[in-house]
């Protein structure tokens, strides 16, 4: 099914888009000193909620096998995240977070959160509740639940 674009919709597109380019930019150049990568932040995230097989990683984080399996072999060196069999079919490998891991991803997050409630605090009131209102929507555009 193929849905015609309008030029206005094309152009809030590329300004959305430039935007997005913006924040992650930031977001990592507050990483930057950091111990991991925000990448290797953002895979210890995606092991938030219990061991996801490495094929899931790689199609949730946009990546091939191999490129996923080397992020995982880093952050099971460092003791972030340790390796498993899938109990349905031990030909698959997981990933799990540990505890360490939790605790580099609580402290990543707590500084982007940190760096992110500053530069709202520079906002007027009326700026904070636009932030606010186009969440839901942005909710919807990225299909998150």
């Amino acid at each position: 099914m193929s849905v015609t674009v309008t030029a206005s919709e094309r152009e809030l597109a590329e300004r959305l888009n430039q935007r997005l380019r913006h924040v992650v930019l930031m977001l990592r150049q507050v990483s930057a000193d950091q111990p991991i990568t925000s990448q290797q932040l953002s895979v210890l995230g995606s092991l938030e909620h219990g061991p996801r097989r490495m094929t899931e990683l790689a199609a949730e984080h946009g990546v091939r096998l191999p490129t996923i399996t080397a992020q995982i072999n880093r952050l099971e060196r460092d003791g972030l995240v340790t390796r498993g069999r899938d109990g349905g079919d031990a030909r698959v490998v997981t990933a799990r977070l540990t505890e360490a891991g939790r605790g580099r991803l609580a402290a990543g997050r707590h500084r982007r959160i940190g760096f992110l409630a500053e530069r709202l605090a520079n906002l007027t009131d009326e700026e904070r509740a636009a932030v606010a209102a186009a969440l839901p929507a942005l909710d919807k555009l990225f299909d998150i639940p």
